[in-house]
This record gives structure tokens, sequence and C-alpha cells, in this order.
């Protein structure tokens, strides 16, 4: 009878309640691009070879752009470098050199205090008259 009245007292300790953690929500940006693939097309050596990449933060805090990395020097990005507000929307611009000619399949990535997105842009650059 001492051996059951020991072990009822010493689970006791275990069957605490513990908080649930799930139900606090974290405050964090959350950057949202509905498109992530530009594709160009065909391109004409020398066109204007500029994309844009709307976004939104979703999140409850600022969204802070720390850089954005062209995977080549071919693709050139911009970005907002003012702080995004919750529920606003802004828009990261890549000019791709459409001097260089043939496929190409390229990437940008932009790092914040959001998640990392990787943007991907493709297209074909051909000379004059191959259309």
């Amino acid at each position: 009878m001492i051996a059951i009245s020991m072990m009822l007292i010493s689970t006791k300790g275990f069957s605490q309640k513990i908080p649930d953690v799930q139900k606090k929500t974290a405050d964090s940006a959350v950057i949202y691009f509905p498109i992530t693939d530009y594709d160009y097309g065909i391109l004409i050596k020398g066109e204007d070879g500029t994309s844009s990449f709307s976004f939104e933060n979703s999140g409850n805090i600022p969204l802070i752009i720390s850089d954005v990395h062209a995977a080549c020097g071919c693709t050139t990005p911009t970005w907002p470098h003012q702080p995004i507000m919750p529920g606003k929307s802004g828009e990261i611009r890549v000019v791709y050199d459409t001097e260089r000619l043939g496929e190409f399949m390229k990437t940008v990535t932009i790092y914040s205090n959001a998640k990392a997105i990787t943007l991907q842009l493709s297209g074909l650059v051909q000379e004059p008259g191959k259309e």
C-alpha cells in the first residue's frame, strides 16, 4: 500500500499542464510574392530587359530587405531600402543585360527579416531579324 501511494505521489509532478506555446503569435515579417518566375520569351539584342516582381508584407512587423543578390553580373536588381509596413506592398525590379545572346535562366535572391525568397528569370536573346 505504501508503494502504491509513493508511485501516485511521484507521478503527480509529471502530470502538470504544459502551457500552450502555440496560442502566442510571434511578431514577424512575411514577404509574399504572387509571382516568383518571369519569362521574357524572346528578346532582341539591345531591347529593354526590365522585369518587376510585386510583393506584400503580410506579416505584423515592418519588413526590412537587407540585400538582393543576383546570381550573375548580367542581372541588376533594385529594391526598396525603407521598411515595408505590414499590409503594404513593394517591388523588386530586375534588369537583364540583353547584349548577351542565347537562352538564359537566372536567379535573384531576396534576403530580409522574413524568409529568403528566390526569383527566377528566363528567356532567349536573339540577333535582330532572327525572330
